[in-house]
């Protein structure tokens, strides 16, 4: 029996939630939270009740405390969290917003996450896992970071562990925009489930319809291409079927995270065996409870989240 649902990895940071609206060089008081891609999924995917590994390194200071106390009372295994003694935590600062997307400014070079390497007991710890999901953050922190995704994926792929991959792009992490392509696009190829968001489908493959980009990563090996168009919904094909999944109507509080949540709605369908159109819509439902709070990571629980989608349909709210 595996001993994980899911196993990820990435790079945690502490994130600091402005107070109020306005610039952050005027705001005076912070939320403090945990950020980082990996983490958002991983939090998310315990608290719909699954058991959830996560790798990294963190720094041995006050953040990095703060981090594994709050992923080990999560319920997260924590087991190959290494502690650098060199290297600092990253963090993060956030605006506060009414409509737009916040801004974001990172501090995050040099991390102890940047220097994460692939040793033996790794093989063991993803190979025990049901699923790994991965996404494109860590292949632009460093060298080392990029040669430990393609370690796990290699892990993965001899063992029949399933991968999923959101491109997660982050401009600002990359020397330029052709190397994001190229490096991200390889990564993605890999994987078996692929989801980018329609804006990053349409950089990455040069494709404008939803349909044409799920057919790039599908001419390329991949099994299920799943691109989120937003509030609408999201489109999802693999060789034998596609289609649209309506998203739901909620008001947006904070769109950080929303792809995490998605990527915990789906790999949760997928991992209890539901249809491919049920298991996006439960991507779009989780997405949208995410976009609902502050913080980045907006699921509480299975139950919350069954009673979400069965009131907050399109059909049930049209009623």
């Amino acid at each position: 029996m595996p001993a994980f649902d899911l196993v990820t990895f990435g790079e945690p940071l502490i994130s600091f939630i402005a107070g109020e609206t306005g610039p952050l060089h005027g705001v005076r008081h912070f939320l403090r939270s945990l950020a980082g891609a990996e983490i958002n999924v991983a939090i998310g995917m315990v608290r719909l009740g699954y058991k959830v590994g996560y790798v990294s390194r963190v720094g041995n200071d006050v953040f990095g405390e703060m981090i594994l106390k709050t992923l080990r009372s999560e319920g997260i295994d924590t087991r190959l969290m290494g502690i650098d003694e060199q290297r600092p935590t990253g963090f993060q600062l956030k605006s506060r917003v009414v409509i737009e997307d916040p801004e974001v400014f990172y501090f995050r070079r040099g991390t102890a996450a940047s220097s994460l390497a692939i040793d033996p007991a790794h093989g063991a710890y993803f190979s025990s896992a049901r699923h790994a999901h991965l996404t494109g953050i860590p292949l632009a922190l460093s060298q080392s970071s990029y040669a430990f995704a393609e370690g796990v994926v290699s892990i993965c792929s001899g063992t029949g562990t399933t991968v999923s991959f959101d491109p997660n792009l982050r401009p600002k992490l990359w020397p330029n925009r052709q190397e994001m392509i190229d490096t991200v696009n390889r990564m993605a190829c890999r994987a078996d489930w692929v989801l980018p968001g329609l804006s990053e489908g349409i950089l990455l493959t040069g494709h404008s319809s939803p349909h044409d980009i799920a057919e790039f990563y599908l001419e390329r090996g991949v099994s299920v291409v799943v691109v989120k168009l937003g509030p609408v919904g999201a489109y999802f094909r693999t060789k034998d079927e596609e289609g649209y999944a309506d998203g739901f109507p909620v008001q947006s509080v904070d769109t950080v995270g929303a792809g995490d949540g998605f990527a915990v709605g789906l790999i949760s369908g997928m991992l209890d065996g539901l249809s491919l159109r049920d298991c996006v819509e439960r991507a779009n439902a989780a997405g949208a409870m995410t976009v609902m709070s502050q913080e980045d990571f907006g699921l509480t629980g299975f139950s919350e989240l069954s009673h979400f989608m069965q009131t907050n349909r399109r059909d049930a709210t049209m009623s």
